[in-house]
């Protein structure tokens, strides 16, 4: 046998890593119409975020998810776990709602309401405060470590874990009322559940906002990837002219820029310098783009230096940009049969949701049959034994009435004590019901029965419930 031998082969290919390295953004401050209304949307979220655990509202809490007691308090309204359709109906109109928006502007909930981009906003501020805008951040950082350098990046993680443990003690106080919590958090009586969630709520919050920023809305996020299946060409974007700003290039105000073959771009970089995300809006769409509007609001500013019209870069759809049209007829195609169907399918159901919450019956009623055997008393009468349970879903102590039917000469036992029962307001009760037939009204088998409850102050108010009733053979 002839051996081969093995010869090795030299190898020259260097590894390639397919990641490329995170740069640190330092996003520049910039105002303007888009900037001020991101402002108004950090303040409206987070006054409503921080505030609404502290409303009282008969007493409670105004806005309470209690999943120990397995009620929802939202203002005047209590839900329970038979009120679930509610939240359905509301995790629809979300997602609804979200299409609507998308297809109509694009990723502008992502630009101004998302917590991700309210929470980057809010600490972005306070790094600029504390060290300084763009410019200065850059030089801090890129120095070594000396005291000032020290002391400016404590004082800004302390107020980043402030803002976050806040955070993390809001979200847990709509699950465990806020005051009992800040009472059991000052005396370090937390409850394990309450503590894992308060902290992993406190440090995602500090992490996202504080570290990952832009990497939670470009790798992160799914909403990024599957954005494009709801956009069209008739989607509102944050866009630039290339046909009016190219060829780009640096000039001086006092020169005719047509003459020199230039379009209305100075190539200054501020739109990328202010962008959160470090993304060029130049170069086209991208899936990084959060809609924010920050580089529309700086290209504006460098065109009014210029002495250009302004709309360099701005709210457009690509219908519009390549047909040149007005804005009246660029809004006659965002208001296409697409989202026209959006929004008369969210208005149906929020509609339908409204009028059903509305007239929801302010009573609810389980009836379970025991599982033990029927009873034969010694006059041959039948007797089954239930469990009804009574919610009393009104903020105000009820009194109801409880009568059975369905079969002739059907009684509930003890009367006294079966027919009337008062609940208190929000609250359940459980009541064990003794129902008797007399003999020889039903054949064996199983047989329909109907437990009819009544408010007795509200006759209005009435629920009835069926049940079988078994006659043994």
């Amino acid at each position: 046998m002839k051996i081969i031998p093995i010869i090795p082969i030299e190898n020259d290919e260097a590894e390639l890593s397919l990641f490329e390295e995170r740069k640190k953004i330092y996003p520049r401050a910039q105002k303007g119409w888009f900037g001020s209304w991101r402002w108004v949307l950090v303040w409206f979220t987070q006054i409503l975020f921080y505030g609404a655990p502290w409303l009282s509202w008969n007493g409670r809490q105004a806005v309470l998810f209690d999943l120990v007691n397995r009620k929802f308090y939202i203002f005047g309204l209590v839900l329970w776990p038979q009120d679930f359709i509610y939240l359905a109906i509301l995790l629809v109109i979300s997602a609804l709602t979200l299409f609507l928006f998308t297809a109509i502007a694009g990723r502008v909930f992502c630009g101004y309401a998302c917590p991700q981009t309210v929470y980057t906003e809010w600490f972005l501020w306070i790094e600029a405060k504390v060290e300084g805008e763009r410019g200065a951040r850059i030089k801090l950082d890129s120095a070594p470590y000396t005291w000032r350098k020290l002391r400016l990046k404590a004082v800004k993680h302390l107020a980043w874990l402030l803002i976050a443990l806040w955070t993390g003690l809001s979200f847990v106080g709509y699950f465990t009322p806020i005051h009992s919590l800040v009472q059991e958090l000052s005396a370090f009586a937390l409850g394990p559940w309450e503590s894992f969630w308060f902290l992993f709520y406190a440090f995602a919050t500090y992490g996202n906002a504080g570290f990952l920023r832009e990497q939670v809305c470009k790798t992160m996020c799914p909403y990024a990837r599957f954005q494009s299946a709801m956009f069209d060409k008739d989607t509102l974007i944050v866009t630039y002219d290339s046909a009016r700003g190219e060829p780009r290039g640096s000039r001086s105000k006092k020169l005719d820029h047509k003459q020199l073959s230039l379009g209305s771009c100075v190539d200054c970089s501020i739109c990328v310098q202010v962008c959160p995300t470090g993304i060029d809006i130049r170069n086209g769409l991208q899936y990084e783009c959060i809609a924010c509007g920050a580089c529309i609001d700086a290209c504006n500013q460098v065109m009014d230096k210029m002495e250009y019209p302004r709309g360099l870069i701005r709210y457009t759809t690509e219908h519009a940009l390549a047909n040149q049209w007005s804005q009246a007829a660029m809004w006659k195609r965002v208001w296409r049969l697409r989202t026209l169907i959006y929004a008369s399918v969210v208005a149906g159901i929020v509609l339908a949701g409204g009028m059903s919450l509305a007239y929801r019956v302010p009573l609810k009623v389980d009836v379970i049959r025991d599982r033990t055997m029927p009873k034969i008393t010694e006059s041959g009468a039948i007797e089954n034994v239930y469990r009804l349970q009574i919610m009393n879903t009104q903020e105000s102590e009820r009194r109801f009435h409880i009568t059975v039917t369905g079969i002739a000469g059907a009684q509930i036992v003890d009367a006294e004590s079966a027919f009337k029962v008062q609940i208190k307001s929000a609250s359940s009760q459980t009541l064990p019901i003794r129902v008797r037939v007399p003999a020889g009204a039903i054949s064996s088998g199983a047989s329909r029965i109907k437990f009819v409850i009544n408010d007795i102050d509200d006759p209005q108010v009435r629920v009835v419930e069926k049940a079988a009733f078994i006659v043994p053979r």
